[in-house]
């Protein structure tokens, strides 16, 4: 079943993924800090979105769509911001995650050294995005 990106039931499957992989959970067992991602509107997305993931030694601990309430309520490690086409790009392996952050096609609030010192991790974790089987909005 073809889940679409974005949606809750994309995030549930995406969580459901990082935390039954075990490449994952070993690749990123130091891993510490929660993500938001601002997908910003842009083609067929009409409104942003904002992505919640509580990424703690290589398991999941929370995956949400943040509404306005909650996002005061919240202060991630890392905010990821790009238009839907950039994240959708990178979700369809049409654009590398790393070649993103560099070149700003994603926009990356956190410590890009933390990022930096732990590419394995980013790259296995896009790789379990990748491997959510994703609808796109047209």
């Amino acid at each position: 079943m073809a889940y679409i990106f974005p949606s809750d039931e994309w995030l549930q499957a995406f969580n459901d993924k990082l935390n039954s992989d075990e490449k994952y959970a070993r690749i990123a067992k130091k891993w510490e800090g929660d993500i938001m991602f601002n997908i910003e509107p842009d083609g067929p997305l009409t409104r942003p979105m904002k992505l919640y993931l509580d990424l703690w030694h290589g398991e999941c601990r929370k995956a949400f769509i943040v509404d306005e309430e909650q996002e005061s309520e919240l202060n991630p490690a890392f905010v990821l911001s790009a238009p839907y086409v950039n994240f959708a790009r990178i979700i369809k392996s049409e654009l590398d995650p790393m070649q993103a952050m560099i070149t700003r096609k994603l926009r990356v609030k956190g410590s890009m050294a933390y990022m930096m010192r732990n590419i394995p991790v980013v790259l296995d974790f896009v790789r379990c995005a990748q491997e959510v089987e994703t609808e796109l909005l047209e």
